[in-house]
């Protein structure tokens, strides 16, 4: 049994990083299907380097779950809520891998170069190949949305605790006093 409340100040930092790097990257996934506009070319570059930025922020964030202790559920969360809990924290972090890596097969399969900022660009690691670029593609969507679910499922579990059962989960990667006895008012 964990005797830690709150997760690491690097741990909670990345968390809310990644959740803003995430949202965005999302919405202009789906802002990139829907138009063929001149600022289309801009955010497609931009979303390629901020997908690199993503995975390496995921190795990170991996590297200091599996390095650091992690506060435990409450007692009152039902062993069932914990596994679902579990799982979705799993799909989290696998889905936050399978996204920028199908991104970037599928520019490589296109022989798109992916350049990270101007900074350095990847080598295409695939062959070219049309149909396994229209694959990778769909694959990339459908990743997406299960991405998009996950973190609405995600979200109302953290609201759930912290505003209805104000037992102590979404205090520990806010740092934020959301449980039942507050501090009386002077």
């Amino acid at each position: 049994m964990s005797t830690i409340t709150t997760y690491s100040l690097a741990a909670r930092i990345i968390h809310w990083a990644m959740a803003l790097l995430l949202i965005s990257l999302l919405f202009a996934g789906l802002a990139m299907v829907q138009s063929l506009e001149p600022w289309h070319l801009t955010l497609l570059s931009l979303h390629k380097s901020f997908g690199v930025m993503a995975l390496l922020l995921a190795i990170i964030r991996l590297a200091l779950r599996l390095s650091q202790q992690q506060p435990d559920l409450p007692a009152s969360v039902p062993h069932w809520q914990q596994r679902i809990a579990q799982l979705s924290h799993f799909f989290l972090y696998a889905a936050m891998f399978a996204m920028p890596l199908s991104g970037y097969l599928m520019q490589s399969a296109a022989g798109r170069p992916v350049s990270v900022f101007g900074w350095f660009t990847l080598p295409n690691i695939t062959p070219i190949s049309m149909e396994l670029y229209g694959f990778l593609r769909e694959m990339h969507a459908l990743i997406a949305w299960g991405l998009i679910l996950l973190v609405l499922v995600h979200i109302g579990a953290a609201l759930h605790h912290g505003l209805i059962k104000r037992d102590g989960v979404l205090e520990s990667m806010t740092g934020l006093n959301f449980s039942k006895e507050q501090k009386p008012k002077d």
